[in-house]
């Protein structure tokens, strides 16, 4: 494996991991208090454009990490809507 994969593999998984303490918690308490609709709307159409550079580039570090990090956020983001 290149150097480079492995340092976006490490990358992607610490910035995605970042999200699943957020959703355990709005699930959990099934509450949104203190997340913003409007930060999670634009941060998903940015890991949107993140994931479509991804797949330009072939690149999937970026492609996984936006995967999975597009679920976690979208998750968040259906809680926020339905316990406003």
């Amino acid at each position: 494996m290149l150097t480079s994969d492995l340092v976006g593999y490490c990358a992607a998984s610490l910035t995605t991991a970042a999200f699943i303490p957020q959703a355990w918690m709005t699930w959990r308490f099934k509450r949104a208090e203190g997340v913003s609709l409007s930060m999670y709307v634009i941060f998903i159409a940015g890991i949107l454009m993140w994931m479509t550079y991804g797949i330009l580039l072939q690149a999937w570090p970026v492609i996984i990490a936006n995967i999975v990090t597009l679920v976690l956020a979208s998750f968040i983001l259906a809680m926020k809507l339905i316990y406003k």
